[in-house]
């Protein structure tokens, strides 16, 4: 870059202030990492971009395999160093032959090379690269063909790229808002776990509050922690108290969620004894670390405070629901060790299981000698560690002398073993390994992970509209929590629960039915409703969260054989069905199937009515999952989780019903989702089939058979016709072409605009659905009431702001962090509320069908925004819009540019 940073400084000159920093040294010398820390932290950048390659070109000046750690570690003292700082990857140019307009034989292979790994690396920490090669590399006669450097014309070019991509850069840093303006802070202490701060890695969760009396507090938590009942439970509750107290009453406080980094900061007390905590839950590792720092010593203890100390059953009738579908419920107790001398040990083991009798009553005890019993002998709990403090009871490690600063780890574990002293040893290692590795490096680490999350997608909204500014702001901050839980809990072993996910609290502190439950207690208990399970994942597609995906998908696919049983041992055909009340394993909650069926009750037909032939989820799950391809090509998902699922849910709705005198599919018996309970061809399944093949014939020629896509294409000839109604000479979807019963409140024909997608803006009879839409009988917002998501696809933009605007406004004055939204129809957190609220964001934005991306369809000009979202064809949109004009736009790769059509034109 030295042979065009002037030009790149007199064209910035009335943009930006322009620092040149030009070393000879490589990623192998000596001093190049303490010079580069001391140069980049000297001032406060808002835009780096940086190259070190030529000079390390000949050989043995760095080996191959050193190339990209050192890389790596010079991205990482950016980072470090740097903090903030949006950083720009300039690729190493061509090296010619002397005096020949040819690529050199010897030198360049090595840049080649190296710049690909280079790739790899900022791909990594999503940098983005100023190809600086690929631009020159055709246009050799403006070398100066002196092997390294090149004529005014060439460097003009380099610099003019440059340029262009420094302010794009230094635009987003001006943008509406950045992650940091999201961050939750707090200037006292909480009162109780009502007011705790979620924080997690995907599987492990926690709540942490911090109270006055100098204790900090957190309920542990994992996606796993499936007990003898399945009910999700709590690992437990760990306690650290720090003395003198720095967290009185009058004294300075301070906690802060700061997202970029997934870490919670807090310092208190005055300047001459100020004690720092930060709190991290390894994005890499199954622990919880807790680092203290203080300006006077000071002593601590860290305890495990257990509730589950005895047997006990479950009497009271609200409690109950918390073990959603068992008549009787006895709650086993935990177990602390007494015999590890260094470390604080519990875990609660299911010595039994409900697994066995569920599967029996329902008719599928052939499955048991098939399957495993993924309760028994589940072990989960966790263990408490530190270098400098010292067990003094079974429950509690502490301080001999004062110190100024320590640190804690807090394991957790999931795992069925043979003992309890297997699983015991199994943590323990677990411990030992990770204790081993660099916590400075772990951290690193997490803190990368965390940003480069972060850096996927975004969306930032803002307005200069004095009187909406605060709610729109809202919009912005609350848009990001919610992304924020999904990551804290959607890379477990089991998918997202929407009834509090693993942030559940106690309720002791309540004032309401719900007051004086311990932190186990959630309502609906165990069970995966797909009506709810299923609207955090629809919000991961535009935000590129896809990794958060593959838990759902497991699920299913775990499950596809019980659910194959079940369809042949209950209807004698091929196939499979899944329903909407499903255990995690694969089965009927007990008390939907019927713990007192009458005598001519069919087998497989629950005596709940809400859900006896609701079979919505096979179909939804299939369209998400086969969205999911078409955003990503993800080959190795689609194979092995995703159409062995969507195959046998197409094939037992091909085989489940009687075809009619026309040769139509007769959907009867049926019902519309859960709002009524009697119906014959109900719109969301005629609408869902089609979907569905429709994107099946999508597929590449290898992915299925001929076979069956003459099945797909035959199912889509044989379905009714969508049915309609007339209201006031207007012509509306109808939920049913006959339905009755009416038992919940959905709005079943506004399927066909969400999430089945038939109508909605680039699609037919736009105004039927909308007409549709103004008729519906359930207006409401909240939960998982999703008529912000259809405004959103209809285009109704005033509509769509005003309902996704209430929701990330609405928060539960009882819980201080701003989204533990709920209970509304669940419990707190309601993941349904707020993913509710940020697809309807998202679709406000984009919204794709086939090779058509639509732009704004339903944005606001008044609202400014940043964003940063995913299409198929793993095409990515990054925008800043201002004042109603699209000020930026970038579409990758720039081929979809052809298939985007912008809604404000």
């Amino acid at each position: 870059m030295n042979g065009f940073h002037q030009s790149v400084i007199d064209s910035l000159k009335k943009l930006a202030n322009v620092d040149y920093w030009l070393t000879p040294r490589h990623l192998n010398s000596e001093h190049l990492f303490t010079d580069l820390a001391k140069v980049v932290s000297s001032n406060n950048y808002d835009v780096i971009q940086f190259n070190i390659g030529l000079h390390g070109w000949p050989e043995g000046r760095i080996k191959d395999h050193e190339y990209v750690p050192l890389l790596e570690k010079y991205v990482q003292t950016l980072i470090d160093n740097a903090k903030g700082t949006k950083l720009i990857w300039a690729s190493t140019t061509p090296v010619t032959e002397q005096d020949k307009a040819e690529l050199n034989k010897e030198i360049n292979p090595t840049i080649t090379q190296r710049n690909e790994w280079a790739a790899g690396v900022m791909n990594k920490y999503n940098i983005p690269i100023n190809d600086l090669y690929g631009l020159v590399v055709d246009k050799l006669h403006m070398a100066k063909l002196d092997r390294f450097h090149w004529k005014s014309e060439g460097y003009h070019l380099m610099a003019n790229q440059s340029v262009k991509i420094i302010v794009r850069e230094l635009s987003k840093v001006q943008s509406v808002n950045v992650i940091d303006d999201c961050n939750v802070v707090w200037d006292s202490p909480s009162k109780n776990s009502l007011g705790s701060m979620p924080a997690g890695n995907g599987d492990i969760g926690i709540n942490l509050w911090v109270e006055e009396n100098g204790d900090l507090l957190f309920y542990l938590s994992k996606t796993d922690a499936w007990s003898e009942n399945a009910r999700l439970l709590k690992l437990g509750k760990v306690r650290l108290s720090l003395s003198p107290n720095p967290f009185n009453t009058g004294k300075p406080f301070s906690q802060e969620l700061i997202l970029k980094d997934g870490v919670i900061h807090i310092e208190a007390g005055n300047a001459k004894e100020k004690v720092s905590i930060d709190v991290w839950v390894d994005a890499n590792h199954p622990v919880v670390e807790l680092d203290v720092k203080s300006q006077k010593k000071i002593t601590a203890s860290v305890t495990t405070e257990p509730w589950r100390l005895e047997q006990r059953e479950i009497a009271d009738n609200t409690e109950i629901h918390s073990a959603y579908g068992l008549k009787t419920v006895i709650v086993e107790k935990d177990t602390i060790f007494e015999n590890d001398k260094g470390s604080v040990m519990w875990a609660h083991r299911n010595e039994r299981s409900i697994w066995k009798n569920n599967l029996t009553m329902q008719g599928l005890e052939g499955y048991l000698k098939k399957g495993k019993d993924p309760l028994l002998h589940t072990t989960f709990g966790g263990l408490i560690h530190s270098d400098k403090l010292l067990k003094t009871t079974p429950a509690k490690l502490e301080s001999k002398v004062a110190v100024a600063e320590f640190s804690v780890s807090v394991f957790a574990l999931t795992d069925q073993t043979k003992s309890l002293n297997k699983w015991g040893k199994e943590i323990g290692n677990i411990a030992r390994k990770v204790t081993s590795e660099s916590r400075e490096n772990r951290l690193k680490a997490h803190s990368s992970w965390w940003q480069s999350f972060w850096n996927r997608s975004h969306i930032f909204v803002n307005t200069p509209n004095n009187e909406d500014k605060e709610k729109v702001a809202n919009v912005s901050k609350n848009y990001n929590l919610q992304r924020y839980m999904n990551a804290c809990s959607g890379r477990g072993n089991s998918p997202i629960k929407f009834n509090g996910s693993i942030f559940t609290v106690d309720t002791k502190n309540l004032d309401n039915r719900f007051a004086g439950f311990d932190a186990d207690f959630r309502q609906w208990g165990g069970p995966y409703w797909w009506q709810n399970t299923r609207l955090p994942y629809w919000t991961m597609l535009e935000a590129g969260d896809f990794d958060l995906m593959k838990p759902l998908f497991k699920m299913y696919r775990d499950v596809l054989d019980i659910r194959k049983f079940a369809t042949k041992t209950y209807y004698g055909h091929d196939g499979a069905f899944y329903i909407e009340t499903m255990r995690h394993w694969g089965t009927f909650a007990e008390s939907n199937y019927g713990h007192d069926r009458p005598d001519d009750l069919p087998l497989g037909t629950t005596v709940n009515r809400f859900i006896r032939y609701y079979w919505q989820s096979g179909l939804e799950f299939s369209l998400m999952a086969l969205d999911y391809y078409a955003f990503t090509k993800d080959e190795k998902t689609l194979k092995e989780l995703i159409l062995p699922v969507v195959t046998e849910v197409m094939t037992f709705f091909d085989q489940h019903w009687e075809r009619d005198e026309n040769g139509k599919i007769l959907f009867d018996p049926a019902m519309a989702l859960e709002t009524y309970n009697t119906a014959v061809n109900p719109l969301p399944e005629i609408v869902g089939i089609t979907k569905v093949c429709s994107e099946l014939l999508k597929l590449p020629e290898t992915a299925i058979t001929d076979e069956q896509r003459k099945q797909y294409s035959r199912l889509i000839a044989e379905l009714p016709e969508i049915p309609m109604r007339k209201v006031d000479g207007k012509m509306l979807l109808a939920p049913a072409q006959e339905y009755s019963g009416k038992q919940n409140v959905e709005n079943p024909e506004l399927y066909a605009i969400f999430p089945y997608r038939a109508y909605g803006i680039g699609q037919p009879d736009l105004e039927i659905a909308r007409n549709t839409f103004e008729n519906r009988a359930i207006k409401e917002t909240g939960g998982w009431q999703q008529n912000a998501i259809k405004a959103a696809y209809l285009g109704l933009t005033e509509e769509a702001a005003a309902l996704t605007t209430t929701n990330l406004n609405t928060s539960n004055k009882a819980y201080r962090f701003p989204a533990m939204w709920g209970p509304n129809y669940d419990w707190t957190p309601d993941q349904d509320h707020g993913s509710v609220a940020m697809i309807a964001l998202q679709r406000m934005l984009v919204q794709y069908d086939g090779d058509k991306i639509y732009l704004l369809p339903a944005w606001p000009k008044e609202w400014d925004v940043d964003f940063k979202l995913y299409a198929p064809w793993n095409t990515v949109l990054e925008g800043m819009i201002r004042n109603g004009e699209i000020e930026r736009l970038e579409v990758a790769p720039s081929s979809r540019k052809k298939d985007l059509i912008i809604g404000w034109e």
